[in-house]
């Protein structure tokens, strides 16, 4: 297959530029190297320029100024990192997910559980209602928690650590509560007058099977990193 002019052009710039524009890792050693696997995935997975730009808007600029070809390349190369992404392993975060925890006063095999079940330590993770990062927060959630960019770990963990002790504010420092409201949303929970553990073993059936299934792993996952 062959690659349209115009988008190797573009994808040579960005290299030149700013290397990975989706990456916070901003070296030249780094982006050579991202740049190189973004290559080899057009390459070996046959896309094309038609492909890439599908989706783009139809004016001459993006929806944040950009011209429309850096929007588009953006957009294009984000889909590619989500989709050839393999997870890092979980100890590559334990230093942001320490400090989270002391800022927070949530206990780090907590806050780890919460990662895994969510994201499987998929930083580029996208759930099919919008969550976004390690935590999986939705957009109006990050935003509230100040985050910027749900994709970088050191954000999205913050944010999420954040939100999380929240939650256990509110409820108590009840775990199983804090997670059915994590998962299903604290005004759900709330509705149905839960407050305690023991409340929430009562009323459980109530809530979605989803966050039935989330409460248990999470905690069996907690139990497992603090033995």
């Amino acid at each position: 297959m062959s690659i349209d002019p115009r988008l190797m052009t573009q994808l040579l710039r960005l290299q030149f530029q700013s290397g990975d524009p989706l990456s916070p890792r901003s070296s030249k050693e780094n982006s050579g190297d991202d740049f190189s696997a973004l290559l080899e995935s057009l390459l070996t997975k046959g896309e094309t320029a038609s492909a890439l730009t599908s989706a783009a808007p139809a004016s001459g600029n993006s929806p944040l100024g950009l011209p429309l070809s850096a929007y588009t390349m953006n957009g294009a190369l984000h889909s590619l990192q989500q989709r050839r992404y393999t997870a890092s392993p979980s100890s590559s975060y334990d230093t942001i997910v320490e400090e989270a925890s002391e800022r927070h006063e949530v206990e780090p095999e907590l806050i780890k559980a919460v990662i895994q079940s969510e994201s499987s330590y998929n930083r580029y993770a996208v759930s099919s209602a919008g969550a976004k990062g390690l935590m999986q927060l939705m957009d109006e959630t990050g935003r509230s928690m100040g985050i910027n960019d749900p994709f970088d770990p050191a954000q999205n963990i913050e944010g999420g650590t954040r939100y999380l002790s929240g939650l256990l504010r509110k409820y108590g420092g009840h775990e199983a509560v804090a997670l059915a409201a994590y998962n299903a949303g604290p005004g759900r929970v709330d509705r149905l007058g839960i407050r305690t553990d023991a409340e929430l073993n009562e009323k459980l059936h109530l809530l979605p099977a989803e966050t039935q299934k989330y409460v248990s792993k999470v905690l069996e996952r907690k139990q497992q990193l603090v033995l």
